[in-house]
């Protein structure tokens, strides 16, 4: 049975992908950028909250999804 064992591969190598994008939110410092001139963004400090939010949750499933892999059970 290599099924399970993809997809805890896949669960590992996502979730490694989503903490990697979330640490590149972070490092955008939105909080630092929103206190600057509208003319100097870069990009609005707005949608990289909403973006960091979102990895977040998406992290949250990633884990749930792991720990429900693990204990063998199976979501559907």
């Amino acid at each position: 049975m290599s099924a399970p064992n993809s997809e805890d591969d896949f669960l590992y190598e996502l979730q490694i992908e989503v903490e990697t994008e979330v640490t590149l939110v972070e490092a955008s410092h939105p909080e630092e950028v929103a206190e600057l001139p509208v003319t100097e963004w870069l990009f609005d400090p707005t949608d990289a909250e909403r973006e960091e939010i979102g990895l977040r949750g998406l992290l949250d499933a990633v884990e749930a999804l792991e720990d429900g892999s693990r204990s063998g059970d199976h979501v559907a």
